[in-house]
Order: C-alpha cells, then structure tokens, then sequence
C-alpha cells in the first residue's frame, strides 16, 4: 500500500481545485493546470483538503491501483506548489569567459565554442540571469522546468578533470586525477 497516498493535501487560499470526469484543474495566482486521472483513483475534497482512495478494484490490481494513487497524489502536491509559489531550479557556468545572457524568450550562452549558443525558452518558462555565471529558470509546471535546466546543462555538462561546464546549484562533481607519469 503506499503511504505516499495516505497524506492528506490541505489547499492553501487562494487555490480552486476543482475535478471532472478523469481530470484535475488546479487554479492559484501564478495560473492555471490541469493533469488526468487516472480511474482507479478516487479523489474526495472536503473543507479545502484532499484525499486519495481507491475505486472498486480486484484484489489483483489493488498494488497497482495504490500505486496509481500514490503517484496522482504527489502530481497534486506539485501542481499546487507550482500555482502558489511556482518552480525554480539554479545553474552555475564554471569556466574561463563561460557566460549567459537572457534576452526576452532567448538564453544567450557562451561556453567555449567557436559560436554562441542560444536556447529559445519554451512557453510558461522563464529565465533570469542575476550574474554572468548564473541561470535561474523559473515557471509553474514542475517538468517543463526540469526539462529547460537539463537541456541548458547538456550544452556543456561537466567535465570530470577540471570541472568545467554548466552543472546544477548543488551538484557535487566528482574529479578524476590527472593523469601521472
């Protein structure tokens, strides 16, 4: 049975959930998502707080459908999260004349090419440059996010002997040593 299931979501203010047949609309101040739900997952709101349960299911689909829970239930959190406060993730450029500039709906790069790279953010992303080796990318879909941040860090992902390149804030880089005579 999964636990993760089990933990009620209180819906902060300001929040309208609201649910249609297989379908969760999320609403807060930074905008508006939706997910599907799966049918074997029943979700009740009662006095702004939401609980997962199972539908009639067979004693053999019972883990899985648990699973299902589990799994919609943390989508939740997350779609919550991302209309309240939204999502960010921190990237450092670690190298001699690496460099970024956002300008508009395009990150420009430099990271040691012949040519600059430029990134053309997707919709609902944004991105801020507060230094020259600083990206914060910003948006309210936890997954477009993640996506942006790792399609910027697989420009120039780092490398083990001098660690250079573009890694994530808190990303420990493990260096290899050079090589002995």
């Amino acid at each position: 049975m999964s636990r993760v299931a089990k933990a009620p979501i209180t819906i902060p203010e300001g929040v309208d959930v609201s649910q249609t047949e297989g379908k969760l609309s999320v609403k807060g101040k930074l905008g508006e998502m939706s997910m599907h739900v799966n049918s074997s997952v029943v979700i009740l709101n009662t006095d702004n707080v939401l609980t997962f349960s199972l539908a009639e299911v067979s004693r053999k689909e019972e883990k899985g459908a648990w699973a299902q829970a589990g799994t919609v239930r943390a989508n939740t959190a997350n779609l919550i999260k991302g209309v309240t406060e939204g999502w960010e993730k921190k990237l450092t450029l670690i190298g001699v004349g690496y460099r970024a500039q956002a300008k508009g709906k395009v990150l420009n790069l430099t990271l040691g090419f012949s040519h600059p790279v430029n990134y053309n953010l997707p919709e609902g992303i944004s991105v801020e440059t507060p230094s020259q080796t600083e990206v914060i990318v910003k948006g309210i879909d936890k997954q477009k996010v993640g996506q942006a941040a790792a399609e910027i860090r697989a420009f120039r992902p780092p490398e083990p002997y001098k660690g250079k390149g573009v890694r994530y804030k808190d990303e420990q880089v493990v260096r290899k040593a050079a090589k002995k005579k």
